[in-house]
């Protein structure tokens, strides 16, 4: 064999190269080639065999036969781009970069340029020396897949490597996040194929139908706080495209911001399809060593998470009465809180034509009604005073219509981006909304010594002690709230007082919406810390 060129190649057949097909033979003395390289120089006629052309790859050689391959440009027109890349880890033969969301892996029709290639070119300019637009990629991450990619800083290197991952022997683990909670682990082994009408797709394919072999497994790691949405970690058996996005939207549990397989509402909760590749481990080619890389997910991500998980602060102002829970609100909804009292709907309810005035009219006549068909309250409590059973069933009806209510309030408040919303409910404790009614409350208590309250009371409200003692009766003790509540606001001086505490009580609530979105940020850390 000689190399009077550093362009061409020239030897004669002997030894174990007798009966070889010609191309066989070739990529044995070019390992830096792949055979489709060399069988398609022979294809173009760069090969000759005793000074004639020879067009057919299958050739068997024998024994004396003089070849010269004029050897194929591997040098690519690829333009460099002097943009960084981030390198995780790297030897003479392998890199480990960390790929950013929206950086296409390689140059392709739609994406001839800024291409992650592109960048490793201009850092490694040896890739060159590997042949066509892929130089270096033993496989691919979708554009807005973010996450550890392997590159080969040579051609061998790239062989072996993409024949280890043709035998499924590199590990390959991602992050997502997916709409709803999956069941903790799971399976789905769905072949998958092209979509039969949208080209851009993948879909289910049957196997008869075309459809290649798929498989990942998946392990619920974190779940929101509503359940809404879930972190889950994702092994990937086989490299089909696109293949946790249709795994995962197959088994109902969809990746959030995939505008691709997503519902609407769940592709509209993330900038793009939340997925990272974090855990890559596979043996070295050269040295045989076992390596595992980690690389945790970007900001974006995480922050998908802060606001996917963050929900408007809930207040609850409750306490017994004349302890002043409507002036607290007031003095909040003039801080710029919106509000909303339990009293001012029931009093709706109450109101003509509201449906406890409809109801109680219909069940009992005029009897508990006043003239303009509002509910006459000093007649309704005094038979609900008089009949257990009816104070039950109003109490059920009036609690359900109002939680009702205060649920489409809070909402509303939501929706339109509020930070904290307020509902002042005497009732909150008796009625159980603590525990399930109205999920997620945060409860205030306002405190204040019951003789002051009485005294307010009987000022305000013109009620006789026999009354007042009636419906305190009717309530928790006021220490038995305080216990309960969250948070307790003392109100034993007077309107200007209590006023004066806002400012305090509102950097509290900023503080507690703040170690909420901390406390959510340590528990998904931990994850990928520890799995």
């Amino acid at each position: 064999m000689s190399g009077e060129s550093p362009r061409q190649l020239d030897f004669r057949v002997a030894g174990a190269l007798v009966g070889q097909r010609l191309d066989k033979a070739l990529c044995g003395l070019l390992p830096e080639l792949s055979r489709a390289a060399v069988q398609r120089a022979i294809t173009a006629g760069a090969c000759r065999i005793d000074g004639m052309p020879v067009a057919t790859a299958s050739l068997k050689l024998k024994a004396g036969q003089a070849v010269c391959l004029d050897l194929p440009d591997t040098a690519n027109e690829l333009r460099a781009e002097d943009e960084a890349v981030d390198i995780l880890w790297q030897d003479e033969h392998l890199l480990l970069c960390n790929k950013p969301a929206g950086l296409t892996v390689h140059p392709c029709p739609s994406c001839p340029e800024n291409t992650l290639v592109q960048r490793l070119l201009h850092h490694f300019p040896r890739l060159r020396e590997q042949e066509g637009l892929r130089p270096g990629v033993v496989h691919r991450l979708d554009k807005d897949t973010s996450g550890l990619l392997l590159v080969a800083l040579d051609e061998p290197t790239r062989l072996r490597m993409s024949e280890a991952f043709a035998r499924r022997e590199v590990h390959k683990e991602y992050l997502a996040l997916v709409g709803g909670v999956p069941p903790q682990t799971g399976t789905c082994r769905e072949p998958l194929g092209r979509h039969p009408t949208a080209k851009v797709k993948m879909a289910v394919v049957p196997e008869n139908r075309g459809g290649k072999t798929a498989h990942s497994d998946w392990r619920v790691l974190w779940s929101s706080p509503r359940k809404d949405f879930s972190l889950v970690a994702v092994r990937i058996h086989t490299g089909r495209t696109h293949q946790i996005r249709v795994h995962m939207a197959h088994v109902g549990h969809p990746l959030l911001g995939d505008a691709l397989y997503a519902p609407a509402p769940v592709a509209a909760r993330a900038p793009r399809q939340m997925l990272h590749a974090w855990h890559i481990s596979f043996c070295h080619p050269l040295s045989g060593e076992e390596l595992e890389f980690f690389c945790p997910p970007p900001g974006d991500m995480i922050q998908t998470i802060l606001n996917n998980s963050s929900r408007m602060q809930r207040l609850v102002i409750t306490g017994n009465p004349g302890c002043g829970k409507s002036t607290l609100t007031h003095a909040l909804e003039e801080a710029g809180l919106p509000t909303v009292s339990a009293d001012a709907l029931v009093a709706q309810l109450y109101a003509p034509g509201g449906e406890m005035a409809d109801y109680l009219g219909r069940r009992f006549g005029e009897r508990l009604l006043e003239d303009d068909g509002s509910v006459c309250k000093p007649a309704l409590l005094e038979a609900m005073q008089q009949d257990p059973g009816l104070r039950k069933e109003v109490e059920q009806m009036v609690h359900a219509l109002v939680r009702d209510a205060i649920l489409a309030f809070w909402d509303k408040a939501e929706a339109e981006g509020k930070a904290c919303a307020v509902a002042e409910i005497p009732l909150y404790f008796e009625c159980d909304w603590h525990k399930a009614g109205l999920p997620g409350a945060l409860s205030l208590t306002v405190r204040c010594p019951r003789e002051i309250r009485l005294q307010r009371i009987m000022a305000t409200r013109g009620w006789s002690e026999e009354k007042a003692a009636t419906l305190e009766a009717w309530q928790w003790p006021a220490e038995r709230k305080e216990a309960a509540s969250d948070l307790v606001v003392d109100n034993a001086g007077t309107p200007a007082d209590l006023r004066g505490r806002i400012p305090a009580l509102l950097e509290q609530l900023a503080a507690l919406r703040q170690q909420a979105q901390d406390d959510i940020l340590r528990q998904v850390t931990a994850c990928w810390r520890t799995n």
